[in-house]
């Protein structure tokens, strides 16, 4: 714009304007305060200014240090005077002129923006623009981008300039699509292989080997499933061995999944199913060995595998059986009358096969029992009332009615017992053979019939007693005499008592005493004279006679004990006069003094008895003979006769005391016989 172009204003001098407000200027109201607040001598170098310009955009700058004044009324503080400088403005403007040509160079140099292909409404779209969104797509070289590049380019009318390109890239792509599914089918994704290679073009040449592809792969994967599926019955099993043997055959499946990811997730189910199989193996052992405390380990152990283990149908096929093995430990506890150790045992029984059910009613029956051991009729009925809360289509329904049954049957024969007492208490033996009567009542298929029974015996044995005590008794008066022949009568009296009845064997107690006596009368002197031959040394007499006492009467172990000594006294005898006349024999042939009267000495003394009393001086006789002998043989060695010395020294015998020193002189003898 040119001067001439400016607006003009009025001009006229500052000093001869009126005083009016100043406008206001970045926020310093001071500053323009001060601005019309000068001093003299600031007025007197203002009046010596020169006129103001007409144009009032023209800046003046003062010479004073405090201000900056813009037109005829702005004042510009000092910290803005940079604002001012021309070599500030020219550097903006050589930035502003570079980053202008970075853009521009940028705008014509630069890749165009990318389009926003899922924004596209393709009925319109150009066919340009379908291959752009449709390379961008293939770029990703995935299967699914890849078959919507193919899907973009494939919808392209068969007459289109560019259906050829689009031909080549489709087929360029499919191929790349099978090769992607086959990367997809090795990461384990066999649904998603399948589902995409099939959606590759059938015009492609790669849609014929789609089908080849397809039952390669569903085979591969069929055979790597049979063999996990048959890792799994095995541990079903728990033959673990087995398993892992078929787990190794994954390593030889032709599928990167099954040969990393499915084989490692087998061996370790393979692991843990060892370890839980392990385990039930223990909870199957304490089971067996039974006991509570064992059966609630079990229990314990078989609950605590967890779903996802291959043995989890083999816990659960245990935890039955335990729980059935509660319930039998249960009933056992409750034979022994241990109702607190039942029902707690009850308590933890699992809630499966309707064992839960079961052990509800058995515990309903155990409170009932317990009444019923009381064994009174109010504590009977108590039961009965306890086990009819037990209805008709309850598990242990039956068992209820048994136990209801049995304690009917106990009250009815406590019944029955207490009046057969009460007619006993007079105790006659009519009112007894009432009360046996009454008491008989009660069958023998009755709980109570062993009582009844150990009642109505008692009975018996009273009406017995009161029939046979007067004949014992008077066979006691017969036998008070002592004398065989009342004796005898005693035994004839006792022996009307008969076997079965309850004095029987008090008779048969006084019998035996009776016979013993009238058996002592007979038998006693016979002792006696045997004794009395013995005693005068006619020990054959003394045997003879005491051999008549029969065995089993009295005296006869008496008589025994007698014949047993004096046969010994005889064997003693006879042993010591062998002896003696052995040990004479032997002394008369020593006299002779030579080697054979010698040898035949010692075999003489040898043959006294080891029992008899001469043994020990026979013994030093044999060795006293041997030295001799010795001293013959030396001699007849000193002589050099040494084949008659052997044969003397080997006469000495083994248990003498020269042998051992006889048969050194033997060898050194005889090594002297062989020299030349």
């Amino acid at each position: 714009m040119t001067k001439e172009q400016q607006p003009k204003t009025k001009s006229t001098k500052h000093s001869q304007e009126p005083t009016k407000k100043p406008r206001p200027f970045n926020r310093s109201a001071v500053l323009r305060q001060r601005s019309h607040q000068a001093t003299p001598n600031q007025a007197a170098a203002e009046t010596s200014k020169p006129p103001k310009s007409r144009f009032p955009q023209q800046v003046a700058i003062a010479d004073s240090s405090e201000a900056v004044v813009l037109s005829d009324s702005i004042a510009i503080p000092p910290r803005w005077k940079w604002l001012l400088n021309w070599y500030w403005w020219g550097s903006v403007a050589v930035v502003g002129c570079a980053g202008a040509s970075v853009i521009a160079a940028k705008a014509l140099l630069g890749v165009p923006a990318l389009p926003n292909c899922p924004a596209i409404f393709w009925p319109l779209a150009p066919a340009s623009l379908r291959f752009e969104c449709a390379r961008l797509a293939a770029s990703k070289r995935t299967a699914k981008n890849l078959l919507e590049a193919i899907a973009l380019l494939d919808s392209l009318p068969k007459n289109h300039s560019l259906r050829e390109e689009a031909d080549r890239m489709i087929e360029e792509w499919a191929t790349q699509v099978l090769d992607q599914t086959e990367e997809i089918f090795n990461e384990g994704n066999l649904k998603e292989a399948i589902a995409s290679a099939r959606k590759i073009p059938p015009q492609t040449s790669a849609y014929e080997l789609v089908e080849e592809r397809v039952k390669r792969w569903e085979s591969v994967w069929a055979e790597a499933e049979k063999i996990r599926q048959q890792a799994a019955a095995d541990l079903r099993k728990r033959q673990y061995r087995q398993a892992f043997e078929h787990a190794v055959r994954l390593l030889n499946i032709d599928n990167k999944y099954w040969q990393t990811t499915g084989y490692d997730n087998l061996i370790k189910s393979i692991d843990v199913a060892r370890i839980d199989g392990n385990k039930l193996y223990e909870a199957e052992r304490m089971a067996d060995a039974g006991g509570s405390d064992n059966l609630l380990k079990a229990l314990k152990i078989a609950q605590s595998i967890k779903r996802d283990s291959l043995v989890y149908d083999v816990a659960q096929r245990i935890i039955p059986t335990v729980g059935r093995k509660m319930l039998t430990q249960a009933q056992r506890l409750l034979n022994q009358r241990d109702l607190q150790g039942a029902l707690s045992l009850l308590s933890n029984v699992p809630n499966v096969a309707n064992l839960k059910a079961e052990a509800q009613d058995l515990s309903i029956l155990a409170n009932a029992q317990y009444q019923a051991w009381q064994g009174n009729v109010v504590d009977l009925e108590g039961a009965i009332a306890e086990a009819q809360q037990i209805a008709g289509n309850r598990p242990l329904a039956k068992q209820a009615q048994q136990w209801i049954a049995r304690w009917r049957q106990e009250i009815f024969a406590i019944g029955k017992l207490q009046q057969a007492r009460d007619l006993a208490q007079s105790g006659n033996t009519n009112d007894l053979s009432a009360a046996i009567n009454q008491a008989s009542l009660v069958t023998a298929s009755n709980p109570r019939r062993e009582e009844v029974e150990r009642q109505i015996k008692e009975w018996r044995s009273q009406i017995q007693t009161i029939e046979d005590r007067p004949i014992l008794d008077q066979a006691d008066q017969y036998a008070s005499s002592g004398d065989v022949t009342a004796l005898q009568a005693a035994i004839t009296q006792a022996q009307q008592i008969r076997r079965g009845r309850a004095l029987y064997s008090e008779a048969q107690t006084r019998i035996q005493e009776w016979n013993w006596q009238i058996q002592a009368t007979y038998n006693q002197p016979i002792l006696e004279q045997a004794r009395q031959y013995a005693s005068v040394g006619d020990l054959s007499s003394a045997i003879q006679v005491a051999s008549q006492i029969p065995k089993g009467q009295a005296y006869y172990q008496e008589a025994r004990t007698e014949i047993r000594n004096w046969r010994k006294t005889i064997n003693d005898q006879t042993v010591l006069a062998q002896s003696q006349a052995a040990l004479n024999e032997a002394r008369q042939l020593a006299n002779y003094g030579n080697s054979d009267g010698l040898a035949s000495a010692i075999a003489a003394a040898d043959r006294v008895s080891p029992s008899s009393s001469l043994r020990a001086e026979a013994d030093q006789a044999i060795d006293q003979w041997s030295w001799q002998l010795l001293q013959i043989a030396t001699d007849r060695a000193t002589a050099a006769d040494f084949g008659r010395a052997i044969a003397i020294a080997q006469q000495i015998p083994s248990g003498s005391a020269a042998y051992s020193q006889a048969q050194q002189q033997i060898k050194e003898w005889q090594s002297y016989s062989v020299s030349p």
